[in-house]
């Protein structure tokens, strides 16, 4: 998508740290920035109206303004030579980047914000987006400024071929190594076939470890010509997908996963692994859908 890069801004530290890393995406990218302001009022839920204004919706009014005027600025500090534009647009955050993500070629937010209203909270925007934005969204939080590859949540399933090529093209933007971790465990093997069949079960670990590393193969044999800048290294792990992408994320300056994978039940648009990188990974989450066009 040629769209705009969008970043969700409300003023709080953690919106203008997204704003930087938004910057810097659309320079990597050749985009445009757009900067989003959602303004509801405090309690009432009634988006800000154009009728004359007393000293409190004054006082907002002032408020909204040096929001905006920031993280412009910080937007332009960070990529003077990017088009940046900027809207304030009455709504809740939620439905307003919802929207704006349909004409966008990434959305960006912060992990937390100011409050429970105004606010991009990390429990409704960013989880919201994941699973209901139109295209992908990155939600920047952990250490400031990470270093490190581009870390890649790979489960081998259809609703991860759009979280792999994202990350491919994020690595060759970023000049960084592609890191590709895949978790598997004894437990994705079947106990039995039916009911009539013996519960008890022997894993022959050396066949499934071959197993998941065609699986991991299998992956990123598609993308590897189209990235031959790009320098990819494979992570093949027993362990729980969770601990050891969250792990991981320690040494990594993004990390990137689908929104749901073979595990996931087919009405959870975001499954576990995706909610608990958006709540614990120590640098900064891209979260791609599988049926993004």
């Amino acid at each position: 998508m040629s769209g705009p890069v969008v970043v969700g801004v409300d003023g709080s530290e953690s919106s203008l740290a997204a704003v930087e890393v938004a910057a810097g995406e659309a320079s990597m990218r050749g985009l445009g920035l757009r900067v989003v302001h959602a303004f509801v009022w405090p309690g009432l839920h009634a988006p800000l109206g154009s009728s004359p204004l007393g000293p409190v919706e004054g006082e907002m009014h002032r408020l909204v303004e040096r929001t905006m005027a920031e993280s412009v600025a910080r937007a332009r500090a960070v990529a003077p030579e990017v088009d940046v534009s900027h809207a304030v647009i009455g709504g809740e955050p939620l439905g307003v980047l919802a929207a704006e993500s349909r004409a966008a070629a990434l959305v960006v937010v912060g992990s937390r914000g100011l409050g429970t209203f105004n606010s991009l909270l990390l429990g409704s925007v960013a989880v919201h987006l994941a699973a209901h934005g139109h295209c992908p969204v990155m939600v920047v939080r952990g250490r400031p400024g990470p270093t490190g590859p581009v870390l890649l949540a790979v489960d081998g399933s259809p609703a991860g071929e759009g979280a792999v090529d994202f990350a491919f093209t994020e690595a060759s933007l970023r000049g960084a190594d592609l890191l590709a971790l895949h978790a598997w465990g004894t437990w994705t093997e079947r106990a039995y076939h039916g009911p009539g069949d013996s519960p008890a079960v022997l894993y022959d670990v050396d066949r499934l470890g071959d197993e998941e590393e065609r699986l991991l193969a299998e992956a990123l044999s598609g993308h590897l010509p189209r990235y031959p800048d790009v320098t990819v290294r494979r992570c093949l792990v027993q362990d729980r997908a969770r601990p050891a992408l969250i792990e991981a994320s320690e040494s990594a300056q993004l990390v990137v996963v689908g929104a749901r994978g073979r595990g996931g039940f087919a009405g959870l648009l975001l499954g576990s692994v995706s909610q608990a990188l958006l709540h614990h990974a120590h640098c900064p989450v891209a979260v791609v859908r599988s049926d993004l066009p």
